[in-house]
């Protein structure tokens, strides 16, 4: 069955947020505060953001959304025509309870999540014309009941899975930039994602193996400094050899653009250090797998997603 047309003007979809941690809250709060309709799935900030809405301290300017739609159950939400999936993928298993109620015939379902074999997991559930996959990059953290931190970056890629969906990521894209958030259209959100892993395996990992580091520490200690480039290296690799090419100079890219962070604290390490779930399969063990899989040797990755599953073990007490 063919999936239905969105209506034409995005100002007019009905957006819901699905995981309203600091990515969820931090765009979804941009939309809302432009003046489109976005309704909130929250939990533990629930009560709090009913009451004094959403504070955002951004480095592009702060800004308060004083009156948020938020709920604590997807049936109450109802039906959307863009559902954004900010959830952490240690939780993906509940999104089949909880998309449902939110999609109609021509719902489209964009992930925000991390790592690799999120578009998979929702196409082989409600078909891959639905999805549209994106990755952002951004430095953002939850400090607080309802108050997000966003330190630096903040664009997203979006891209469909489909031509069928194609015009979506074009018209999402449009309601992103007309919120004030940079959002352009990949031609491959697969290639894009692995160009985000380059940073995500070696920052989140080795800050999560240093017990609680910062970025500057890591780039602060030479030995340190030559794992993540070794890391980057092997990513890159087995990014190329499954067909998506990385720039020329990406390494001391992504390390440049990471002195500029100063002392940020990757999302995954401040899960690991509060005793959150931590997206170890996504981010490190998919990787790895994909890269055995394509024949490419990533000795350095294999050891840091068995270093990360077994602090990651020992913290769950198992």
């Amino acid at each position: 069955m063919a999936i239905e047309a969105l209506p034409e003007d995005p100002a007019e979809w009905r957006i819901a947020v699905v995981g309203s941690g600091a990515v969820g809250c931090y765009y979804g709060g941009r939309l809302a505060r432009h003046g489109n309709r976005v309704r909130f799935l929250m939990r533990r900030d629930l009560e709090h953001v009913r009451a004094h809405g959403l504070d955002v301290r951004s480095c592009l300017g702060d800004f308060r959304v004083p009156e948020v739609e938020a709920f604590g159950s997807t049936e109450e939400m109802g039906a959307a025509d863009v559902v954004l999936v900010t959830l952490k993928t240690t939780a993906n298993g509940d999104l089949e309870r909880l998309l449902p109620p939110l999609l109609h015939g021509g719902t489209r379902i964009v992930t925000l999540q991390n790592g690799l074999g999120n578009e998979e997991f929702l196409a082989e559930r409600w078909g891959a014309d639905r999805v549209l996959g994106g990755v952002c990059f951004t430095c953002i953290n939850r400090t607080g009941s309802g108050r997000i931190e966003h330190t630096a970056q903040g664009a997203i890629a979006v891209g469909s899975l489909t031509e069928a969906s194609a015009g979506e990521a074009v018209r999402f894209a449009g309601l992103c930039e007309a919120a004030g958030i940079e959002c352009r259209v990949a031609s491959s959100i697969a290639a894009v994602r692995w160009r985000k892993l380059v940073w995500n395996i070696p920052f989140n990992g080795l800050a999560i193996a240093g017990g609680g580091i910062d970025t500057s520490r890591i780039l602060g200690e030479p030995a340190l400094e030559r794992l993540v480039r070794e890391l980057m290296g092997e990513v890159i690799g087995a990014a190329e050899r499954l067909g998506y090419p990385m720039a020329a100079g990406l390494i001391e890219d992504q390390l440049a653009a990471t002195r500029t962070m100063a002392a940020y604290r990757p999302s995954s390490m401040i899960d690991y250090v509060e005793g959150r779930e931590v997206e170890v399969e996504s981010i490190w063990g998919e990787p790895a797998r994909r890269a055995a899989a394509a024949g490419v040797a990533v000795p350095k990755l294999e050891m840091l997603y068995g270093l990360i599953s077994g602090l990651v073990g020992l913290r769950r007490g198992t």
